[in-house]
């Protein structure tokens, strides 16, 4: 099942999305069936996650009995998608995670070509940087000169969880996301740590679905892929990642409680465009698709 939140005649909904561009109105179903005995009728993802795992089987159950070839379903094109989740904390993110996305860092920062990270490198992003698919990203010119894109998968966690183990990390799952880690790499070097050029508003996009973890056989085996302007510049499969999605979860968790709704990017792979020579960062009108396996595509345009 793949989730999204969008917002139709100025009301926010929580939707299902159908043969890659249907729109189902969940929230509108069930409030139509007396909300099939949900606590309250979920108008988003993170309400759908707060609800429980209880309240997410009765809700699988009640699909089983649609047949969605008779119901009314929206084009995706036609509705104003959010961003999935309603972040509330900064947005969890790992960085130097692909092998050959290290060495073009290197390579491109003036760094020996295999100095490789001996742990997992954490940072966050701010709840006001977050945006949905189709959001437009700003292009700072006031304050960066390099603009960079990242496609990352993104886990969406379920259940509350500190000191996770790597058997169970899973189990802590709700599903799985798009983040595009938009980065000001000058404002990056500048400040000697991440979080001001990895922060500016509207550098996280997000979306367009979360997809259930029951849909994704191995996330640890998908394909990745970003395109600008329909060039692609970055394709890769998580199977590359240096540091595994349980692996992730264990060592965030370590003394951290993570909490539903939080969700973790977990890295690049090769192709950014600050690593080009020449360097290809974003500009005005680009317009960025990054593409998960499994999930879909995330589409945002650089505007001023």
């Amino acid at each position: 099942m793949k989730f999204l939140s969008f917002i139709k005649q100025n009301q926010p909904y929580l939707g299902l999305l159908v043969d890659g561009d249907g729109v189902f109105n969940l929230s509108a179903y069930l409030t139509q069936h007396d909300g099939h005995g949900l606590q309250f009728i979920p108008t988003n993802v993170s309400q759908l996650i707060a609800l429980g795992e209880i309240a997410l089987t009765n809700i699988q159950k009640t699909l089983l009995d649609i047949d969605m070839s008779e119901q009314e379903l929206t084009h995706l094109d036609n509705v104003e998608v959010l961003p999935p989740l309603d972040i509330t904390k900064n947005v969890f993110c790992v960085g130097r995670n692909y092998r050959e996305h290290i060495i073009e860092g290197n390579i491109a920062n003036g760094r020996p070509a295999n100095s490789f990270p001996e742990a997992i490198e954490f940072f966050s992003k701010p709840s006001t940087a977050v945006i949905g698919h189709k959001g437009h990203v700003n292009r700072h010119a006031n304050l960066t000169n390099s603009l960079d894109y990242e496609v990352e998968l993104a886990i969406v966690i379920g259940r509350r969880g500190t000191n996770i183990s790597r058997e169970n990390a899973l189990d802590h799952v709700f599903g799985y996301t798009i983040v595009n880690d938009i980065t000001a790499r000058d404002l990056q070097k500048r400040h000697g740590q991440w979080l001001k050029g990895k922060s500016l508003d509207t550098t996280c996009p997000m979306g367009p679905v979360v997809t259930h973890r029951s849909a994704i056989e191995n996330p640890n085996d998908l394909n990745v892929s970003l395109t600008v302007n329909g060039e692609l510049r970055q394709s890769e499969n998580t199977s590359s990642m240096i540091f595994s999605i349980e692996t992730i979860i264990e060592q965030l968790s370590a003394g951290l409680t993570l909490e539903p709704g939080d969700v973790i990017a977990t890295g690049t792979p090769k192709g950014v465009g600050f690593a080009m020579t020449p360097p290809r960062c974003l500009e005005v009108g680009d317009v960025v698709s990054a593409q998960v396996q499994g999930i879909g595509t995330l589409t945002n345009e650089i505007t001023a």
